[in-house]
């Protein structure tokens, strides 16, 4: 999986993630998640249009990744999420817990 950091904001990352988000890459998308937030920007937007499969690791490594925000006082918005991504986060009911938006702009302009 591909991630790529932007700063949308001194206190807002969004992350660009691209591949399939599973248990292989779950370690290294929750290390970049830790660092983002360890810097100081606790309001994550993660980009999952790129992502073509996302298994239970890799919805394991969301919620995860939320604690981590939502403890330094942010929180983390799902934007685009793929076709696959989406039926994921709906069968879990995750989807009621995972805030999504439909691209990452929408995300950031909402915590205005």
């Amino acid at each position: 999986m591909d991630i790529v950091v932007h700063e949308a904001d001194p206190d807002v990352a969004v992350l660009e993630c691209s591949g399939r988000l599973n248990m292989v890459s779950a370690p290294t998308f929750r290390e970049t998640v830790a660092r983002v937030v360890d810097d100081g920007r606790s309001h994550v937007v993660v980009e999952l249009s790129g992502v073509e499969f996302m298994d239970s690791s890799g919805l394991g490594a969301l919620v995860g990744c939320l604690k981590t925000a939502r403890q330094s006082g942010g929180d983390l918005r799902i934007a685009a999420p793929s076709d696959q991504v989406e039926m994921v986060l709906k069968l879990s009911n995750m989807d009621k817990i995972l805030r999504t938006y439909p691209d990452g702009d929408a995300a950031v302009t909402d915590w205005g």
